[in-house]
């Protein structure tokens, strides 16, 4: 049905506004991918072993990367530098472990691997932190970089495994991936089963930085999301 001739429409209110933007889900926010990306990645190496396995496992984490980005703050100009650099540095990462598979070329392969984590929850976190709403994907984020936490200092583990002079855990358990992340989050959680413990002390000084991380993660940002947490309700 046409408006009468000289009918003016509706002026658009900053309240009508701000209403029709709040109901449109955000492009950016979208995490529950994400997530599943993250799950995934986890029980592919919590299963099976190998350098394979290893190197798909540092794909993933490079595929985690651009999901963060896509979802980030960052500009145009250097989403697209970041994407290039972690290309580029997975490539021959990647290229150097399958030539060349030595404990040195895998410790820097873990190492690489430990700061593309870092990179994606700290982009994760910040964007958290700029939202003005909490939402069902705010919380699919802060439940991926708390993922992410753990993965990251388990990398880390494997590249000190892989780079020091000895073994890792005080009572000789293998040292492969599935074993590191196992111990990872068992740290973060702050479960401390006890049947594997580092035997150096600088192992034992990262493992109380990865329980003091994962406290205060939860305590604060997580505690924090899911009580201002509010379903949203039917629209009109």
């Amino acid at each position: 049905m046409t408006r009468a001739r000289g009918e003016q429409a509706p002026e658009a209110t900053p309240e009508r506004a701000a209403s029709s933007r709040a109901r449109r889900p955000s492009p950016g926010q979208r995490y529950g991918l994400l997530l599943l990306v993250l799950i995934a990645t986890y029980l592919l190496s919590a299963f099976t072993t190998g350098l394979v396995i290893n190197l798909a496992q540092i794909v993933l984490f490079m595929g985690t990367l651009l999901l963060a980005l896509r979802n980030s703050l960052v500009s145009r100009r250097a989403t697209r530098l970041l994407v290039a650099a972690a290309l580029a540095g997975t490539a021959i990462m990647v290229a150097l472990a399958l030539a060349r598979p030595s404990g040195i070329v895998i410790g820097v392969a873990e190492i690489w691997t430990g700061l593309i984590l870092l990179a994606t929850v700290v982009m994760i976190v910040r964007r958290i932190v700029a939202s003005t709403t909490v939402t069902l994907q705010s919380i699919y984020a802060a439940l991926s970089a708390y993922m992410i936490i753990g993965l990251m200092f388990a990398a880390f583990y494997g590249a000190m495994s892989r780079l020091g002079a000895g073994a890792f855990f005080a009572s000789g358990s293998p040292e492969d991936t599935k074993t590191f992340q196992y111990f990872s989050f068992t740290t973060l959680t702050t479960l401390g089963y006890g049947d594997f413990t580092a035997a150096s002390n600088i192992g034992r000084a990262v493992a109380v930085m990865e329980a003091m991380t994962g406290q205060i993660f939860l305590a604060t940002l997580v505690a924090r999301l899911v009580s201002a947490f509010r379903p949203s309700g039917p629209r009109d």
